[in-house]
């Protein structure tokens, strides 16, 4: 990335909260407090990458090419897909899984916690852009804890009069040490889509395992999921709340190599993706002025032998 420099802006930002600006008018905030560092892109509130002091690696992936442009998503971290998951259910020209991951957002508080951690709320800005694709009145608010765990927690406010419905996902790229290696459970017994093989429907049977190109996405579960990493001798607990689907991603070396913004070589085998979202028939109807939130914790832990 570009050299950051600091910006001042009329907010009064937590002592573990630093402001830049980088060569491209692009804004992060970098947090630093006793229990962990993160990197946050204010285009799109993308949280790119948070590790507590106790762990030797970064919790979340993120690309070595990735693009740093206005109106472009970044590659790595936790994009946020919002107000639809995917293609948009009638208009294709629109941006793939929503316009949230793109558009500025304000940072409307900073503070410290009582246990450390440092909470940011932001909050996206209605642009002309967001209003062509999405003209129905809304308030979307993200809010992070960023501590020795990460919280987030996203509130979509219906402020209209009639109901309307979302898609969406917190699309969280978690580094790993070796896609192939790992194991992931929670998710016996449950039922998904899978897209790479024309979206037929399956039911899952004992730990989700990669050999290949992987895309589903798992309906109708609540349940917490957890990566197991040997490589990197830990295990990575994704809690989640307000969402019904877990989708799962890796696009695996001949797909990764179409994707000019994955990095190089064997980047690939480094990360996959497990979102907390609501898709297909799991998507969420909100009433009028009425709200509703998806909220994910995610912890690690010294993986037991």
């Amino acid at each position: 990335m570009s050299s950051l420099h600091l910006v001042e802006k009329d907010i009064q930002l937590d002592p573990h909260v630093s402001l830049y600006l980088d060569a491209n008018g692009l804004k992060f905030l970098d947090i630093d407090n006793d229990l962990a560092t993160a990197r946050i892109a204010m285009q799109g509130a993308h949280v790119m990458s948070w590790q507590p002091r106790h762990e030797a690696e970064p919790v979340f992936w993120l690309s070595d090419h990735a693009r740093y442009v206005h109106g472009r998503s970044i590659r790595g971290g936790v994009p946020i897909c919002w107000p639809w998951f995917g293609a948009h259910p009638t208009d294709s020209t629109l941006c793939p899984h929503g316009f949230a991951r793109v558009m500025p957002w304000d940072l409307i508080e900073s503070s410290t916690l009582e246990n450390g951690a440092t909470r940011l709320v932001l909050q996206i800005i209605n642009t002309p852009v967001a209003q062509k694709q999405l003209s129905y009145p809304y308030t979307l608010t993200l809010t992070i804890d960023v501590g020795d765990t990460l919280k987030m927690a996203l509130s979509t406010t219906n402020r209209g009069n009639q109901p309307f419905m979302i898609g969406e996902a917190l699309h969280t790229y978690f580094n790993v040490s070796d896609v192939e290696q790992i194991a992931l459970s929670g998710l016996d017994g449950v039922e998904y889509s899978d897209k790479v093989l024309n979206y037929d429907r399956y039911t899952q049977q004992g730990m989700v395992r990669f050999n290949g190109e992987f895309d589903r996405v798992y309906v109708n579960t609540r349940d917490v999921c957890v990566i197991e990493d040997p490589g990197f001798n830990r295990i990575i607990r994704i809690a989640k709340s307000g969402s019904n689907s877990t989708v799962i991603w890796t696009p695996w070396e001949e797909k990764a190599h179409q994707l000019g913004d994955m990095g190089n070589d064997d980047s690939w085998r480094r990360m996959i993706c497990i979102e907390s979202a609501n898709a297909l028939e799991n998507m969420v109807m909100i009433p009028p002025n009425q709200t509703h939130t998806l909220e994910i914790e995610y912890e690690t832990q010294p993986l037991e032998r």
